[in-house]
């Protein structure tokens, strides 16, 4: 399966979902986004590909995004967009793409909706302790 991770290896939650993609056997493209962001239309397309809205894929949280003026209610997608790309830190993560959908894997455990269930096997637990996997790889909660 061609899985494609924007991944941050700062950020726990993309670390978490980059071990949940592999604990199904799959070794995805990752591409760590802040050294090389996505194609403003790419991104636009993994946004709405993801069913969210551009302001939804915004990072706020660590990131310039109140200094910017990018919490003014009035700025378009367009505008938006611009702002992700040329501070890529913007992008929230990790975004996910799978021939069977793509997603923000925020939290880690919302990769499984894109990935084949009976690829896992066993148990799988987060960096924080918490499992999301049973024993028999059946998705806990």
């Amino acid at each position: 399966m061609d899985v494609t991770i924007y991944h941050n290896p700062a950020c726990g939650t993309s670390r978490n979902t980059l071990a949940l993609i592999r604990a199904a056997g799959i070794e995805p493209t990752v591409i760590e986004y802040l050294q090389n962001p996505p194609a403003r239309d790419q991104l636009a397309k993994m946004i709405r590909d993801a069913g969210l809205s551009v302001r939804e894929a915004i990072r706020e949280k660590g990131t310039p995004f109140a200094e910017l003026g990018l919490d003014n209610p009035d700025l378009t997608d367009d505008q938006l967009l611009d702002a992700m790309i040329s501070t890529p830190i913007l992008i929230n993560r990790p975004l996910v793409v799978t021939p069977l959908g793509t997603r923000l894997a925020r939290p880690s455990e919302l990769v499984l909706d894109i990935l084949p269930s009976d690829a896992f096997t066993g148990p799988f637990t987060k960096e924080d302790g918490e499992q999301v996997l049973d024993a028999e790889g059946k998705r806990l909660g």
